[in-house]
């Protein structure tokens, strides 16, 4: 994704409110019109819920969270953090 110039594309009293704020600095602008979830463009969302729940049930099963963490390159509060959160 490129960046459009501000000065190109915004009239000069809009131009010089925004740099009040963010003065030199990059800036990000949504689109707008409908809000997009993290992941609901791929299926990367739904392997991860696949990753965390093989992760659950290898733990309920008595694998220790050093291990999981090791086989699956996570940290150990990433790992105590998926089983919490599917515990509930």
């Amino acid at each position: 994704m490129g960046y459009v110039r501000a000065e190109d594309v915004l009239p000069e009293d809009v131009l010089q409110l925004v740099q009040e704020y963010v003065d030199g600095e990059l800036l990000y602008v949504p689109r707008k019109g409908e809000k997009r979830i993290w992941g609901s463009g791929t299926d990367t969302r739904a392997g991860l819920k696949a990753r965390n729940e093989k992760i659950y049930a290898e733990y309920l099963s008595g694998t220790a969270a050093q291990e999981l963490a090791a086989r699956y390159c996570l940290s150990v509060k990433s790992i105590q953090r998926i089983v919490r959160s599917l515990r509930r």
